[in-house]
């Protein structure tokens, strides 16, 4: 009986340690919102900092330390804001200054800090900086604040380097001089309209010291730092002929990508530390680098740089035991190595929500890259089961957390958004054959018998919302004890009360390879991978992911749950 093997000291295997330190964001839970699909109040059909403010009350209800804002900054939104024109001021779509005030307000009132998306790798091609750069010329200091380059061949007709965009084609734009010739290339890694920064300027570090104080004396809690490992390029720019995004493949590991991790980049996140740490409240800094393996990502959080990093790897693991028991042990480890938090997280802005990925039962070329009408639809049950499953034993890690909006509403991909609706520049780019991130971007469902299902005030919406999202609308799930929504409150209200965040990890052995089990403190956590149902371990259930997870202590497939131990 596995309860008899737990009065054995060999069957509990101490993977990370319980901490005396207890700083905030060491066990946070942090709610992303994507500002332009949470709520609109205003009813032009997208999403705005007054809609954040009026449902910060109902975030508070999950119990979140924070919510992180994705770019709401002046831009021509060619990349929903990632292009951005201004960072020290609000785009009208959103509101104004004014507005981001009253929401600081409103959330300090709920006990939330403001994390706010800062983008220092690149800007829009209409800041004005960049606009500068154009018009002033070669070997100018305007032009020094971006990578500028003469082109090769014998016109200069040809990129300087053989570098692709993340969004597809070339990551080279050459560009007309001010006196009507054909001119220099500029960077950009993303879209054309998104121009790199040359971080070897000290006048892009002065600016951008510039902003963070800005934001810092408005009261915001600290900074997600897009792209965070890019920012840095290798000196001459060489040619790669790995992957656009740096990651690994074959013959071409990430760590030798030459316009990523570069070790400049560290010195850059110490400055910003620094300033951080001068302003009382715990400023925080968090990074979204893609970096492999587990172990240089910890680069990014030693003790004098960024306090927390998104762990990828935990974000694309398989729906299988052993992967996904390796993610979990080899963070541990690593993050400990540097005294640094690991965080956890399921979906994003730029995935496939994963209750579809988890619904996918056939091997499919391209989910990273969404799911279309013609592809193989995801199985929606399946997706849920297994998301639920995911979400409980997550929310029992040590560590911090991410959450992203509508991900408690029990939200799956829109896999049948029509193509004319697509907006993601990765879409067109590549003339559709990747189709994008407008899946997981669709406005949130709010009140079920209401126009755009209560997102917007006059009933538009920005990209339309599947209509089986009725019955996942937020007032129907606060009704039901058994929904997905409900099933967020109650383990986020456990994980804080039980302290799991700053608490420990050890592996409970004794259950077959398809089954992850692990103890934190005096909980049990389990969730079962496998076909076969599996005995719980002796004491008090106090959490499962879905009614009718448990039968007859046992553990049904495609489920998880929590058992306080005697």
């Amino acid at each position: 009986m596995l309860s008899s093997v737990l009065d054995d000291s060999s069957a509990l295997t101490l993977v990370h340690p319980s901490s005396g330190d207890r700083e905030w964001w060491r066990s946070s839970v942090i709610y992303q919102i994507y500002p332009r699909s949470f709520r609109d109040l205003n009813g032009d059909g997208v999403g705005d900092l007054q809609g954040i403010t009026a449902e910060l009350a109902t975030l508070a209800e999950l119990d979140i330390d924070a919510v992180w804002l994705s770019p709401f900054y002046r831009s021509p939104q060619k990349d929903a804001g990632y292009d951005v024109a201004d960072y020290c001021s609000v785009d009208p779509i959103f509101g104004t200054l004014e507005d981001f005030d009253a929401l600081i307000t409103e959330a300090s009132r709920h006990h939330i800090r403001v994390i706010v998306d800062l983008v220092p790798n690149h800007c829009s091609d209409a800041h004005p900086l960049f606009q500068a750069a154009l018009a002033a010329g070669p070997g100018s200091p305007e032009r020094d604040m971006f990578i500028f380059r003469d082109g090769t061949g014998e016109n200069g007709d040809t990129p300087p380097n053989n570098w692709q965009s993340h969004f597809g084609g070339p990551a080279w734009t050459r560009i007309t001089e001010p006196d009507g010739t054909p001119g220099q290339w500029y960077l950009h890694l993303f879209d054309s309209s998104q121009p790199d920064f040359n971080w070897d300027s000290p006048a892009v570090h002065a600016e951008f010291e510039r902003i963070l104080r800005f934001w810092l004396d408005r009261g915001v809690g600290g900074f997600r730092v897009d792209v965070a490992h890019a920012l840095i390029k290798k000196t001459g720019l060489p040619d790669w002929g790995g992957r656009a995004d740096g990651s690994s493949s074959e013959g071409y590991p990430g760590s030798e990508a030459p316009m990523f991790g570069q070790p400049g980049i560290h010195d850059i996140y110490r400055s910003w530390r620094n300033i951080l740490d001068s302003y009382d409240g715990d400023r925080v800094l968090c990074a979204e680098a893609t970096i492999d393996p587990i172990e240089r990502l910890t680069d990014w959080v030693r003790a004098d740089e960024m306090h927390q990093t998104f762990n990828f790897a935990y974000l694309h693991h398989p729906w299988h035991a052993p992967a996904l028991r390796h993610v979990i042990e080899s963070s541990l480890r690593a993050f400990d190595q540097v005294g640094a938090p690991t965080t956890w997280v399921l979906s994003n802005h730029d995935v496939v929500r994963h209750v579809s990925r988890f619904g996918i039962t056939t091997h499919q070329d391209r989910p990273g890259d969404g799911i279309g009408a013609a592809d193989p639809q995801p199985d929606h049950g399946l997706g849920i089961s297994r998301a639920r499953a995911a979400t409980l034993l997550m929310l029992g890690l040590p560590g911090g957390v991410y959450l992203y909006q509508g991900e408690e509403l029990g939200l799956p991909d829109h896999t049948r958004l029509p193509d004319e609706f697509r907006q993601d520049p990765t879409f067109h780019r590549t003339a559709g054959e990747r189709l994008g991130r407008d899946g997981c971007r669709v406005p949130l469902p709010w009140t079920s018998e209401a126009p755009a299902l209560g997102f917007s005030a006059a009933g538009g919406s920005w990209l339309p919302q599947p209509e089986e999202w009725q019955h996942l609308a937020r007032d129907v799930q606060r009704q039901d004890r058994d929904s997905t929504l409900n099933l967020y409150r109650t383990a986020l209200d456990l994980r804080r009360k039980l302290d799991l965040g700053n608490g420990s990890l050890a592996w409970l052995t004794g259950y077959p390879d398809s089954v992850l089990a692990y103890v934190n403190g005096n909980i049990a956590a389990l969730m079962n991978m496998g076909s076969d149902a599996v005995p719980l371990p002796q004491g008090e259930l106090i959490a499962c992911s879905r009614n009718g997870a448990v039968y007859d202590g046992f553990l049904l497939p495609d489920n998880s749950a929590w058992v306080r131990l005697d």
